[in-house]
C-alpha cells in the first residue's frame, strides 16, 4: 500500500520521472517487477527474500535495495515488510552519464557478484532520512531551479549508499579470507572482464583460468547463488544496455561490438536475459529516442 505518494511526469511523453512513496506492507512488490526506470527500496521494518535477476537473498530491517531498469525483482515476506521507495527515470538522471559524479555504477547498481541491498545504520539512516525529507519537501513546493535541486539531492543520497555498501564489503571479503575460492573469483571476475565481448561459454573460462569446468561452475554457485553462465550473460547484457542507451549505434553494430555475428541471434539472447527486446529497450529507456 502507497502512502504520500509525490510523482513528477515527464511532459514530453507522460513517463514517470520521479517519485517517493511510503509503504505499509508487501503489496507493491510482492509479485514480479520489471521498470523502465531505477528503483532506490530502503525495507526500514521487516524482513524476507529478495528475489532479483538469477538469486534470491535474505535480508532484515534498515536495508537499501538498488534495481536498474528492467532489472526483475521481488519481495517474500517473512515480517512485515514498511519503508520508503525512490523511483527515477534515466531520462530525470542517468548514472551511466553522470558515473564520475556518484560513483554508484557497479556498487549500488549493475553489480553481477553482491547482492543488490546495502545494510543502513548509524548517520546513515539520519542523512537519508533528512535527504528524502528535503526531496518531499521539494516536491511539495516547487520552487526555482527544482530540478537541479532534486537531482542534487538524489545524487547525496547515492553517494551516502554507496559509502555505506563499500563500507561493508571489506568485512564480507574478511570472512572468506582464509579460503581459497575468493582468489579464484576474483580471477574469475577480472577474466570475464576482460573477455566478455569475446568468450561467451563457461568451458572458456574454465580454459582461461585452467581449472576444471566442474570445479569452478561449483565455486561460482557457492558464492554467488549463480551459474557461471548467469554471470557471463549479465555482463554482456549490462553492457550491451550501456550501448543502447548512450549511443546512436545500430544494434547489429552492438551485437557485433560483443562478439555476435548474428544480430537476430543477439536480439534473442538480450531478450531472453533481459525480457524486452533491444529496440524496445532503447525506445523506453535508451538516449537513443530523443537523438534519433
Amino acid at each position: 500500500m502507497e502512502h504520500g505518494a509525490l510523482t513528477m511526469v515527464n511532459p514530453q511523453n507522460g513517463n514517470l520521472a520521479f517519485k517517493i512513496f511510503a509503504f505499509a506492507d508487501n503489496s507493491h512488490f510482492d509479485h514480479l517487477q520489471r521498470h523502465n526506470y531505477y528503483s532506490l527500496i530502503w525495507v526500514k521494518e521487516g524482513s524476507g527474500i529478495v528475489k532479483a535477476d538469477f538469486s534470491e537473498n535474505e535480508f532484515g530491517s534498515s536495508s537499501l535495495f538498488a534495481f536498474s531498469p528492467y532489472q526483475p525483482f521481488l519481495f517474500k515476506a517473512e515480517k512485515a515488510l514498511s519503508g520508503i521507495a525512490l523511483q527515477f527515470h534515466p531520462d530525470f538522471y542517468c548514472i551511466h552519464m553522470h558515473q564520475k559524479e556518484v560513483a554508484c555504477n557497479g556498487v549500488l547498481f549493475n553489480n553481477i557478484y553482491d547482492p543488490p541491498m546495502t545494510r543502513i545504520s548509524g548517520s546513515d539512516i539520519a542523512t537519508l532520512d533528512m535527504l528524502l525529507v528535503q526531496m518531499r519537501n521539494e516536491m511539495t513546493n516547487p520552487a526555482l531551479a527544482q530540478y537541479e535541486s532534486l537531482v542534487s539531492y538524489l545524487k547525496l543520497f547515492l553517494i551516502t549508499a554507496s559509502r555505506a555498501k563499500t563500507s561493508q564489503q571489506p568485512s564480507a571479503m574478511a570472512a572468506v579470507a582464509g579460503l581459497k575460492e575468493p582468489f579464484l573469483l576474483q580471477n574469475l571476475k577480472e577474466a570475464i572482464e576482460h573477455n566478455f565481448r569475446s568468450k561467451h561459454t563457461p568451458a572458456d573460462y574454465a580454459e582461461v583460468l585452467k581449472v576444471p569446468l566442474k570445479a569452478l561452475a561449483r565455486v561460482t554457485k557457492n558464492h554467488f547463488n549463480k551459474t557461471l553462465t548467469d554471470l557471463i550473460s549479465e555482463r554482456i547484457i549490462i553492457e550491451a544496455k550501456r550501448e543502447l542507451y548512450l549511443t546512436n549505434k545500430p544494434v547489429k553494430e552492438i551485437a557485433y561490438d560483443l562478439g555476435y555475428s548474428d544480430e537476430y541471434y543477439f536480439s534473442r539472447f538480450f531478450k531472453t536475459n533481459a525480457d524486452i527486446s533491444p529496440q524496445l529497450y532503447r525506445d523506453t529507456v535508451g538516449f537513443g529516442k530523443a537523438a534519433g
